[in-house]
């Protein structure tokens, strides 16, 4: 088990992390969310040791570690750009920390073959990296986190050099591997969808501070507050000024519905995610918004409009093709039910009904 409690670093004057306490289970997947900035790679060097917290501890299994040199701990680490051996094969690198560990030969061929099979080296074992392709050095880092069978390992954004396929795979493979060892799993992305994939349980950060932490589902469903709210959301979150009066929200000239006419009226501010925004109506409740297009961008299968709504520029993510003008003119449609509302310091008083949840 690694338990941080109450983390801060500072670089000078800066604060690159900000009272950051959490408590993560061996076995488990733990995905650290945030944008460029957020203090992702900056935690999980301190986790690693690399870094020493201004205050706080680290513990590993109840012990304190922050006075523990790192190669000392049982730590596996890979970064999106990938550090190897240039003078050593492939085959080496990924050997090099079974051979530092006192590893029999016959396990360290066993393994070193186990996990190159796994990301598609098995052709390139002799060759040293400055003769691989970018993705397959990531890969080869990768290969050597896995078989050094540490009990912390911590990846960030370690996918981002591979193609589409392959992280896909890797995705759905890796989790189950680590887990398999017992070993605390960290994943740093910036890809709100990259996180909803991995599952697990999932941290946002936001400028050095955590905002929420817990099984990934219920962080994306349940923001705790419009932060939080918004590092999950990709597109982002379409926000707007509503005042309630009674048992409607007014957005300027329009009138949607309240699910929950016990709050207090006033002012909030409504979320609404993309896909909950609708062009044709879904439910009786919905209500219609008059909005003008800027734009419309075609993904294929999907398109993503953006509208001027109220003075809000929002986007709306809808299946198909739909081309549409720039200055025209649709009704896009409000439920209540998918609706967020935050008070004014931002904390979550109304989140979307159950019946109305949508990862």
């Amino acid at each position: 088990m690694l338990e941080l409690v109450d983390v801060s670093k500072k670089v000078g004057a800066q604060a690159h992390l900000s009272g950051i306490s959490l408590t993560l289970e061996p076995g488990s997947l733990n995905v650290l969310l945030g944008p460029t900035l957020a203090g992702k790679t900056s935690l999980m060097r301190v986790m690693a040791g690399l870094d020493k917290p201004t205050q706080g501890d680290v513990r590993s299994d109840g012990k304190s570690v922050l006075g523990v040199s790192v190669r000392n701990r049982s730590v596996a680490m890979v970064y999106q750009q990938f550090i190897n051996y240039p003078a050593l094969t492939v085959f080496e690198n990924i050997a090099s920390p079974m051979r530092v560990a006192g590893v029999d030969r016959a396990t360290i061929e066993r393994r070193v073959r186990e996990a190159a099979d796994l990301l598609k080296l098995s052709e390139f074992l002799d060759r040293t990296p400055l003769n691989l392709s970018g993705g397959q050095q990531q890969r080869t880092a990768l290969a050597r986190a896995l078989v050094k069978d540490a009990k912390l390992v911590l990846l960030d954004e370690p996918l981002a050099n591979l193609d589409y396929k392959l992280r896909e795979e890797l995705r759905d493979e890796l989790p189950k591997l680590f887990a398999k060892t017992g070993a605390v799993l960290v994943y740093a992305t910036t890809e709100p969808q990259e996180a909803l994939l991995l599952g697990g349980h999932t941290a946002t950060l936001s400028e050095g501070r955590l905002t929420q932490f817990g099984p990934t589902i219920d962080v994306y469903n349940r923001p705790t507050d419009l932060q939080t709210a918004q590092t999950f959301a990709d597109p982002p979150l379409n926000t707007a000024t509503v005042h309630k009066r009674g048992a409607e929200l007014v957005l300027g000239e329009h009138s949607v519905g309240c699910t929950t006419p016990s709050l207090p009226d006033g002012e909030y501010l409504m979320g609404v995610r993309p896909h909950h925004l609708n062009l044709h109506q879904h439910s009786d409740t919905a209500t219609a918004v008059t909005a003008t297009v800027s734009s419309s961008e075609i993904t294929g299968s999907e398109t993503f409009i953006h509208i001027n709504a109220d003075s809000e520029k929002w986007v709306l993510l809808t299946h198909g093709v739909h081309r549409m003008d720039k200055g025209q003119s649709l009704s896009v449609y409000i439920d209540p039910a998918r609706v967020y509302l935050f008070d004014t310091q931002g904390q979550l008083v109304q989140a979307p009904s159950n019946s109305a949840k949508a990862a």
